[in-house]
């Protein structure tokens, strides 16, 4: 079982311990790694721009499944041991293309942001900048968000200096997201930021990859996972685990995604292994949205915020 400091249990409620599918899990990586050396390899050979779009959506598929393995290992649950955990997280998180230690750190934040004054992205408020607000939410909505989290390997690596809160207080999400990071992990962060450029720069080199054909096939990732952070929690009660829906699409999707759109579940019991969400999700929040619908609701945009809710854990880091 995921273990959580103290302060993260306090809006937590945690079940029994249950079983994590180390060995499933194992299995599902390894498919995972030679799904995307097959996409590479095509993407060094397509041509026609009709198999090259098709070859992005299937790669959107597939790196979203990629997505909730480093989800798992984010929360210590994708193997037993913790060393491993940490070792094959951060390699999956190299194809998002992304720091591990990094994108660890501000999924955790958002259990315990969310739904927030530190992390209501479908709102604003008075004294907001409006446009930045709207700005920020279409990124969401159209996949500029995944392109800042991989931009996060430039600016860690050689600009640090831009992490400085000072340069972030026009956006209160980024400003709390900061306040949260653990310099512990500052010198990991950035082997892992060289390790991601040094990866793919040598991919695309060596399987002679068009850099065209690279961007779109990551286009269809990039989008389609930005299109989904959000849409869990869009419109939801102001709670930090109660402010979350679960959703569904066809079938072997979900299943491809690992249970991801049992959401409200895993905000609920965080600390329960993808396998067993579907059970416990249906005994206690079994109504789901089509999740297609909800996120074409987003695009009604933020609304004025009338309530504040006050993040509890602002002043601590993620350990």
């Amino acid at each position: 079982m995921a273990v959580y400091p103290a302060y993260m249990k306090q809006d937590i409620s945690v079940t029994q311990p249950l079983k994590i599918p180390s060995k499933l899990n194992s299995t599902i990586v390894v498919a995972q790694l030679a799904a995307i050396g097959s996409c590479f390899y095509a993407a060094a050979h397509v041509h026609a721009w009709w198999l090259l779009l098709l070859l992005a959506l299937f790669f959107g598929a597939v790196m979203n499944s990629v997505y909730s393995i480093v989800h798992e290992a984010e929360h210590a649950m994708l193997f037993n041991n913790r060393s491993l955990n940490d070792v094959v997280g951060s390699l999956m998180a190299l194809f998002f293309p992304a720091p591990f230690h990094l994108i660890r750190q501000g999924h955790l934040g958002h259990h315990l942001r969310n739904r927030s004054d530190d992390e209501a992205f479908d709102f604003y408020f008075e004294e907001d900048h409006k446009v930045w607000k709207f700005l920020v939410w279409y990124g969401i909505l159209t996949g500029l968000y995944w392109v800042i989290v991989v931009l996060s390997n430039v600016v860690f690596l050689f600009f640090p200096f831009a992490l400085n809160q000072k340069y972030w207080q026009v956006d209160q999400a980024s400003t709390a997201f900061m306040k949260s990071l653990n310099p512990l992990y500052r010198r990991i962060i950035q082997l892992e930021c060289a390790a991601v450029i040094i990866l793919h720069v040598a991919a695309v080199w060596l399987i002679k990859i068009p850099v065209a054909n690279y961007l779109v096939m990551y286009a269809g990732f990039g989008f389609m996972w930005s299109a989904m952070q959000y849409v869990h929690h869009y419109g939801t009660e102001r709670h930090v685990t109660r402010g979350a829906r679960n959703l569904w699409i066809w079938g072997p999707l979900d299943r491809l995604w690992l249970n991801h759109n049992w959401h409200l579940t895993h905000h609920q019991h965080p600390s329960i292994p993808w396998v067993h969400l579907t059970r416990v999700g249906t005994t206690e929040s079994p109504d789901r949205g089509f999740l297609i619908s909800a996120y074409l609701k987003m695009w009604r945009g933020p609304r004025l915020a009338k309530e504040r809710i006050q993040n509890k854990h602002a002043e601590n880091v993620i350990p």
